[in-house]
């Protein structure tokens, strides 16, 4: 058994304040000398970067779209080993996920599988003793989910907070903290979401000089969550690096999840970033992985950068591009009035639209690609604004439905969805052999 101190974030709602919540709850506890895991349900690649910003540290996503339980408490094992606590901001509301109860991808279900107990984040601001039905409804909703306390946000005053934890005394819920309603408390948004933290320095300082703890009460309340069953290791047995993968990493292309790349270096391969914005020659690499990012909002740098554009056009091996990445190879990008050449090795031109596109996939492959051959099946997510018009050599195909998606040549992977490849690690085996070796070996089918 494995004893792993641990808390989970919830909130009835997008938008309560969790990340805020997180983000002053880590600062506080580091500054207090403890080693703080902070982990993200769902496929989420913005909150993250804040989270890794207090913690220092990098941090996993929780999907039980993409892992079963036994893969879930693999890699919740795996970041949390040597922490002093574990911090698990949930996604969207407490029951929120892929289908209507919240079975599947949702805080809840990850909360059950961890047995943690369940801080309720709630948006005090225009509330205060109805604080107390809402905040039970969500204990009383699923016994098997332990919601154990409540963070109150946006909190008005003192006197406000009195009144909020009076409410929540009368169903026996304790109110461990609380933030105070102030716009430089915030995180600046756009349509992603927030905005990266590579791009603004959350207010740490700040979130943490405002928080008002119960520390004595959290602490003991993480330490309440007993042992968990071990189980098996997340990565492979690691392997020597073997093959160079060049992977764009810069202001516009972020989008990784870490877990992913750990998974392609425990298979051999050697990562070297590289910056589509500043760089003008690839690394010498056998592979390349553009990843997703923004590049909407860095169009014009990136359509000026034609020595890397040239580099990539002439690339012989193997190319691995999502969504962001997708929109870079395409043979260019409208912003706005504005059209941005790009790499032009995937046909038609990308264009932001004003309604996302988002939910979780699973797609089979159409045709042999670099991660997977005819057939195969991976789950992954999407989540943008730019549509690109129909391929005429689409990568996917939805499982279950007619929509087809992407574009692969055989040697290039462009699309929107993002793999979870820690799911199937076949295909991150597949691009590394056929880096090394040649699509056709043995080890790349």
């Amino acid at each position: 058994m494995v004893p792993i101190p641990r808390l989970v974030l919830a909130a009835p709602h997008s938008g309560a304040g969790k990340t805020t919540v997180a983000l002053a709850l880590i600062r506080a506890l580091r500054e207090r000398g403890l080693k703080v895991q902070a982990f993200k349900v769902g496929p989420d690649y913005v909150d993250p970067s804040h989270l890794e910003a207090a913690s220092g540290r990098r941090v996993y996503n929780l999907d039980g779209f993409f892992l079963d339980g036994e893969g879930l408490l693999s890699l919740f094992q795996h970041g949390a080993r040597g922490r002093d606590l574990a911090l698990v901001e949930g996604v969207m509301g407490l029951f929120d996920g892929k289908d209507s109860l919240g079975k599947e991808g949702s805080t809840a279900q990850v909360a059950k599988l961890l047995r943690a107990p369940v801080v309720l984040v709630v948006d005090a601001s225009a509330m205060a003793g109805s604080i107390a039905p809402l905040a039970e409804g969500f204990r009383r909703f699923d016994p098997g989910v332990w919601v154990a306390g409540v963070f109150a946000n946006r909190v008005a005053s003192a006197t406000h907070a009195a009144l909020l934890q009076e409410a929540l005394s009368h169903v026996g819920l304790p109110l461990l903290g609380w933030l105070p309603q102030d716009p430089a408390l915030g995180i600046p948004e756009r349509h992603l979401g927030l905005v990266l933290a590579g791009e603004v320095q959350p207010p740490l300082g700040a979130l943490a000089r405002a928080l008002h703890l119960d520390l004595t009460a959290l602490l003991h309340l993480a330490a309440e969550a007993g042992p968990l069953p071990q189980a098996p290791p997340f990565l492979p047995e690691s392997r020597p690096p073997q093959v160079a993968v060049a992977y764009a990493w810069d202001r516009a292309f972020r989008f990784y999840y870490p877990e992913g790349l750990e998974l392609l270096q425990a298979l051999g391969a050697e990562l070297i970033p590289f910056s589509p914005l500043q760089d003008p020659a690839l690394p010498k690499a056998q592979a390349l992985l553009l990843g997703g990012g923004c590049p909407e909002h860095f169009a014009q740098g990136l359509s000026q950068n034609q020595p890397l554009l040239e580099a990539i056009r002439g690339f012989p091996g193997p190319i691995v591009a999502e969504c962001g990445g997708y929109m870079y190879l395409s043979q260019g990008l409208w912003v706005g009035e504005g059209f941005f050449p790009m790499v032009g090795l995937v046909p038609g031109v990308a264009r932001m639209a004003e309604h996302p596109v988002l939910g979780y996939r699973e797609v089979e492959a159409l045709r042999d690609n670099p991660v997977a051959p005819k057939a195969q099946a991976f789950k992954g997510h999407e989540f943008h604004y730019a549509r690109m018009p129909p391929s005429r050599s689409p990568a996917w195909r939805r499982v279950g439905g007619q929509e087809v998606e992407g574009y692969t040549d055989g040697r290039i992977l462009g699309s929107f969805v993002h793999l979870y490849l820690p799911a199937r690690p076949q295909g991150a085996r597949r691009f590394l052999a056929w880096a090394k070796e040649g699509p056709g070996s043995p080890r790349g089918s």
